[in-house]
């Protein structure tokens, strides 16, 4: 690896980093409880709180998932994907008639997905839910003969499956990548793709919460000020972090902007779905914990 670290030095000062970041978060969190004015200010100090203990999470998981090997890696990947749709069906109503179709897609298709990946079968992960799955799940929900808003509710399950399962799996997909060869490894890369998202979102949350200024229409949570500073952190983490990948300087700049840019529309999809359904906030907004709020 360059610079002369091993994979397990480089994780270390990963997690260090990270750790001083999160302390920052806390102490800022708990100066500015008491000199917030406005319901915004505390709305958004207390979606800044959510993320600054999510990241003491991602710290304890992500050690213990690393010290246990790759297989642990894609089972703590599995039970993010079954939380995830599950506060997604839950924001999105579902009706009796879909109950077998939800069975699927909690029960097979996440599990299947990724022992795909273990398996490194990217042929097959690659393609199986929005080919097979897309295909299959509208014929079961056929079997039914519900169809009241059928063509919305297959919609639902399959756009669940495909944000909360496919796109999530291939963070551990990542992960199985042999970079050695590039003085990299497969696991480094998935964290500095996690870990430059990470810290541009929770820049973005500290500074909309410091700024004050119009929120976006699409979150309340956020500025153009905070995604703007985000953005600049996430650039900065990726500086900070290039020679863990296999990538140059100037690679790893151009690799964080198309991350940052994916996140950011990313959250921009999540909050049209949940404000398309009327709701303001997504489930345990500003509460988000391991197994609840994610979606945020």
């Amino acid at each position: 690896m360059r610079l002369g670290f091993t994979i397990q030095e480089a994780y270390i000062i990963l997690i260090i980093g990270l750790s001083v970041l999160a302390t920052i978060g806390t102490a800022y969190g708990l100066y500015a409880q008491n000199h917030v004015k406005t319901e915004l200010q505390r709305t958004r100090l207390r979606a800044l709180n959510s993320r600054v203990r999510m990241s003491w999470w991602l710290i304890t998981v992500f050690t213990i998932a690393f010290a246990l090997g790759q297989n642990t890696l894609l089972v703590f990947f599995a039970m993010i994907s079954f939380f995830l749709l599950r506060e997604f069906i839950a924001m999105t109503p579902t009706k009796p008639s879909d109950h077998h179709a939800l069975v699927i897609a909690f029960y097979i298709a996440i599990p299947l997905q990724y022992i795909l990946i273990g398996l490194d079968f990217p042929g097959l992960y690659s393609v199986f839910i929005p080919v097979y799955l897309f295909l299959a799940l509208p014929i079961i929900m056929t079997l039914k003969h519900d169809t009241e808003r059928y063509l919305e509710r297959v919609a639902k399950i399959q756009w669940g499956v495909m944000l909360c399962v496919y796109c999530v799996s291939y963070a551990p997909a990542i992960a199985t990548l042999d970079l050695f060869r590039y003085s990299s490894s497969g696991p480094m890369m998935m964290l500095f793709f996690l870990l430059v998202l990470f810290v541009s979102d929770l820049c973005a949350s500290l500074a909309s919460s410091m700024s004050g200024k119009k929120a976006l229409a699409f979150n309340s949570e956020r500025t153009f000020l905070g995604l703007f500073i985000g953005g600049i952190g996430g650039l900065i983490a990726a500086a900070c972090m290039y020679w863990i990948t296999p990538f140059r300087f100037w690679q790893a700049l151009l690799m964080a902007l198309a991350i940052i840019s994916a996140g950011y529309l990313g959250d921009w999809v999540i909050n049209s779905v949940r404000l398309s359904l009327g709701s303001r906030t997504c489930e345990a907004d500003g509460d988000i914990y391991i197994t609840r709020g994610m979606l945020s």
